[in-house]
């Protein structure tokens, strides 16, 4: 179902442009004289991100402390808007109606790509209404339990899905959503029949496991990491393909279940509305450029679970985010969740 023999990710291809972070690094570093001025006078007021996660959780946190670096590059504030709702088609319907100046940008990423393969009749498209600009990264989940749970192994909660069909339910931050897919993916690649509950957002995943109303999910790693240490939640397994260094007793779910497909991961990057003029375009990617390699905030996004991985042009990301798409399709016919 997903190609992970040539990357690390199902859900993800891996960035593309991660073979050319160091000839990224190292033209901006030959470049000190850069100002983002160039493109007649942008930004001259404060730049607007949507981020399609709920306010709090991590994928939040890190767009926030994000954007604070790039405040500084930009030499403009730069605001964050939560849009929620519907598995990040709120937010994406909400940066394709924006003015197409730079002023206006979203967090998206392969979820949003998902929806609308799932519904074609959502009012964006991901490739036609988007300028991309630079990929940023890309994020494998946790399989986590509640930390009073009996299952101590994914083998133990794979065998007690299996014993009571559809009766042991997993959240995720809505459908379509990067927690649905893995769960999905799951139930293909083991057989079995668990209950998907959907929520408004990612950060309602935590909460229904501790209420008990839900058994088990894929939060992201930057969402589930901090409630993990905390000892809120049991983490069984990471769906990257190799085993994260922050829990390197933590096996991945192919390790433990023997299955290649199950290593999955989402990406993120940075979109403008179509047509936002090129050289505007480039500013944003070359100041996104600047604040990724600074090592504060690789260090926050790997503190996460987030491995940073940079486009080496928009046209760069563009051609990712293409082949992603006919890859997604495959994807969503294969687990029947398109409703056409």
């Amino acid at each position: 179902m997903f190609d992970t023999h040539a990357h690390p990710g199902a859900l993800s291809s891996f960035c593309p442009s991660r073979r050319h972070l160091l000839v990224a690094t190292a033209s901006l570093a030959a470049s000190t004289a850069w100002r983002p001025t160039w493109a007649q006078g942008f930004p001259s007021r404060p730049v607007k991100t949507i981020v399609p996660f709920a306010a709090g959780g991590g994928p939040d946190l890190l767009a926030r402390k994000t954007g604070t670096k790039l405040t500084e590059v930009l030499g403009q504030s730069v605001v964050v808007e939560n849009i929620v709702g519907a598995g990040g088609i709120l937010a994406a319907q909400s940066a394709a109606r924006a003015p197409a100046d730079g002023y206006t940008l979203i967090l998206g990423s392969s979820t949003q790509i998902v929806q609308k393969l799932m519904q074609p009749a959502v009012k964006y498209d991901p490739l036609q209404d988007f300028a991309p600009i630079t990929c940023t990264g890309f994020s494998p989940a946790l399989l986590v339990v509640a930390a009073d749970a009996p299952w101590k192994t994914v083998q133990e909660l794979v065998a007690a899905i299996r014993a009571r069909p559809a009766t042991l339910n997993y959240a995720s931050g809505g459908i379509g959503s990067a927690a649905h897919l893995i769960g999905a993916a799951l139930e293909q690649a083991m057989q079995v029949r668990a209950t998907h509950v959907p929520y408004k957002g990612s950060v309602d995943i935590i909460p229904s496991i501790l209420q008990g109303t839900t058994q088990f999910a894929f939060p992201i790693a930057s969402t589930a990491i901090p409630q993990v240490l905390d000892g809120r939640v049991r983490a069984l397994a990471t769906t990257s393909a190799q085993r994260l260094a922050q829990f390197p007793q933590l096996p991945t779910l192919h390790e433990a279940l023997g299955k290649e497909e199950l290593a999955l991961s989402s990406w993120s990057g940075v979109w403008a509305p179509a047509g936002t003029p090129s050289e505007v375009v480039d500013v944003l990617f070359r100041a996104y450029q600047k604040v990724y390699n600074d090592p504060s905030v690789r260090a926050d996004h790997e503190a996460a679970g987030v491995l940073v991985a940079l486009s080496a042009s928009p046209a760069d990301f563009g051609h990712f985010m293409a082949q992603e798409t006919r890859r997604y399709e495959r994807i969503v016919k294969a687990a029947r969740l398109s409703t056409t």
